[in-house]
């Protein structure tokens, strides 16, 4: 071997150690992810508040401020009040009206008779022009507020039991738990709604009137009215009216039938409420029970 050969082995032999030592460093150094420790789990979000429970509604009582005498002959199905005067529809087949009533005196001014096969049911002034339903034949008519001129006629599906007018819509009931919203121009339901009292339906809405901003309901066979909110459905407060009619006045007026009619004169605050062949119309006043 020649003399420069043999000298390379001593002087490499010591660094083989060292460059192993070097290769197993680095090896480590090249791979920190792989020690890292896991990303802790996000925290789950938290749960969503429970709805809030539906407010109970209130309960008025009432004070009657003024009695007026009422035809004890008429079903009332429809009430309001315009200028000074009551109009009411009255309901029953050959006895239904639509009529312009005398406030001080209960005299009937004005009248015009449904034809007999009609069952005439809510009224309600949109505008110029009354609007009146009736119950089972799914027709309604459109008259003149002067001297009840038949303008023409329109239909619509199931019973017609109560009609207001919001400044807008017609606002109608059927009986149920559901009030519909009518374009008063075409008649075309424009929308629906629920009406609840603490959560639960309300059905059996029937004469209706628009009162400050609410709609009030008689609820058929109770002395009660629900005064609900236009854009939720939910019953604000009810208004008990048990009581009202005396004992003696249904001994003496043996055909008189449940509570129906509510007028509400907006230039006073005045709010009416009478009864089916009730001989009286109260005014009334609420009182806070």
């Amino acid at each position: 071997m020649a003399p420069g050969r043999r000298a390379v082995g001593p002087l490499l032999w010591p660094l083989w150690p060292l460059l192993l030592l070097l290769a197993a460093c680095g090896g480590s150094a090249g791979s920190p992810a792989s020690a890292a420790e896991p990303a802790p789990a996000p925290a789950p979000a938290p749960e969503p508040p429970p709805p809030a429970e539906p407010a109970a509604p209130a309960v008025f009582g009432y004070r009657v401020v003024q009695e007026f005498p009422h035809d004890p002959r008429a079903f009332t199905q429809g009430l309001f009040f315009h200028e000074g005067f009551l109009y009411e529809s009255t309901g029953l087949r050959g006895e239904s009206t639509l009529r312009r009533v005398d406030l001080e005196t209960g005299a009937v001014l004005e009248e015009r008779r449904l034809l007999p096969q009609f069952f005439g049911e809510g009224a309600a002034l949109a505008g110029d022009f009354i609007v009146q339903l009736t119950w089972e034949a799914g027709i309604g008519f459109v008259y003149t507020l002067d001297q009840f001129r038949l303008v023409r006629e329109f239909r619509y599906s199931g019973e017609g039991w109560g009609l207001t007018f919001d400044g807008e819509h017609l606002v109608m009931s059927d009986g149920s738990d559901s009030l519909r919203f009518l374009d008063p121009d075409t008649m075309r339901e424009v929308r629906t709604l629920k009406v609840t009292a603490d959560g639960e339906p309300l059905p059996q809405l029937n004469e209706l009137e628009w009162i400050d901003g609410e709609i009030w309901a008689n609820i058929w066979t109770e002395d009660r009215l629900a005064r609900i909110h236009p854009d939720t459905g939910e019953v604000a407060a009810f208004v008990d009216l048990a009581g009202i009619l005396p004992g003696a006045v249904r001994v003496r007026y043996p055909e008189l039938d449940v509570l129906n009619g509510i007028a509400w004169d907006p230039e006073s605050g005045r709010v009416f409420v009478t009864g089916k062949k009730w001989p009286t119309l109260f005014e009334i006043e609420l009182i806070e029970k």
